[in-house]
């Protein structure tokens, strides 16, 4: 389960954050391309906006769901 006192700080504020339990999988960039992006030096995802509308909050959704090591959290 994420850990919001663990979440990365790139992370924009709002119910969705990546923490550092994030292994670069690419799983959430692909399923919420709006609202997740890689900071390329460290090797990790991040969420860089937060979900503005119900597309994008199913999407969101769906990453946090699918996530290999439940580094997505809301």
């Amino acid at each position: 389960m994420a850990s919001r006192e663990a979440k990365h700080p790139e992370n924009v504020e709002g119910n969705y954050y990546v923490d550092e339990e994030c292994i670069d999988c690419d799983l959430c960039r692909e399923e919420a391309p709006n609202n997740f992006t890689r900071q390329e030096d460290e090797g990790y995802s991040y969420v860089y906006k937060q979900p503005e509308n119900a597309e994008e909050e199913e999407e969101c959704k769906t990453a946090l769901a699918n996530c290999p090591v439940e580094a997505i959290g809301n």
